[in-house]
């Protein structure tokens, strides 16, 4: 399948805000983010489910199902952050449109439970998507981390990252809960995996499980680690796949995180 990279963003541009997954407790971030956006120059554009709530999602699945569709179907929209992570995107993945994807590719960000999109979008789209920073955990966070912010821009405006070389990955339990689906890259790339609150056994199993995958044993040149928050110390379980390792690898659930082009050979 051929590789899609959306448009780089510029200045007028307008940032769609989108809710696939949980759903949002307090606007106070969205207000702080969209205020974040217009005084830099851009339009801000919020997905119809952004206030819905059904239990811990951002509305039903076919309520997320249309914004999404919607999202990428609106011709004013040239990129797509991410309100928040938590659960649901797994729930959209077998009655996404992928051709609605595919013939409207523009930059779309996030991370955790966005994992499953970005995968997903490349897989059956071969749309290049962007593994980083979101609405409520970072956008509209009070104070902003200036390491984030400036990767962010540096990636998604002038095509900079810090790393060479063909990225895919992200949060590791919900990579793993993509077993079963045709996600892994038909191409080799470096796997990035970060996560949080999960004991060593638990990360061993999880990466076990991925790796007990031919496709993806195969395809994974490299390990890139990112971090893994309030983790045991867990570098063994990759040394012991015996692959060239990256350590400190900036992809994160802390305030501290890069935009990291999702399977874009960087060169």
């Amino acid at each position: 399948m051929k590789i899609i990279k959306p448009n780089l963003l510029k200045k007028g541009d307008t940032i769609g805000i989108l809710a696939p997954s949980g759903a949002m407790e307090d606007d106070t971030n969205l207000i702080r983010a969209t205020k974040f956006f217009e005084n830099r120059g851009y339009g801000i554009k919020l997905s119809e489910n952004i206030y819905s709530k059904n239990r811990y999602l951002a509305g039903s699945d076919e309520e997320r199902l249309n914004a999404l569709h919607n999202m990428f179907l609106d011709k004013s929209v040239n990129a797509i952050i991410c309100l928040r992570g938590g659960y649901g995107a797994i729930r959209l993945i077998n009655k996404i449109d992928y051709n609605i994807i595919r013939q409207n590719p523009k930059i779309f960000c996030g991370y955790s439970d966005i994992t499953a999109l970005n995968a997903m979008f490349l897989k059956q789209a071969g749309l290049v998507t962007y593994s980083g920073p979101m609405i409520l955990s970072d956008f509209g966070e009070e104070k902003l981390s200036e390491y984030t912010i400036n990767k962010f821009f540096e990636t998604v405006c002038d095509n900079k990252f810090d790393y060479k070389g063909t990225f895919w990955g992200g949060n590791l339990s919900t990579l793993v809960s993509l077993c079963g689906q045709d996600f892994i890259p038909d191409f080799k790339f470096t796997l990035f995996l970060e996560d949080l609150n999960e004991p060593a056994y638990k990360i061993d199993k999880m990466v076990t499980q991925l790796f007990n995958i031919e496709k993806l044993r195969n395809n994974t040149e490299a390990i890139a680690i990112g971090d893994f928050l309030d983790c045991e110390s867990i570098d063994y379980i990759f040394e012991e796949l015996g692959l060239p390792i990256i350590k400190n690898f900036p992809a994160s659930h802390s305030n501290k995180k890069a935009t990291i082009p999702y399977g874009l050979e960087i060169i």
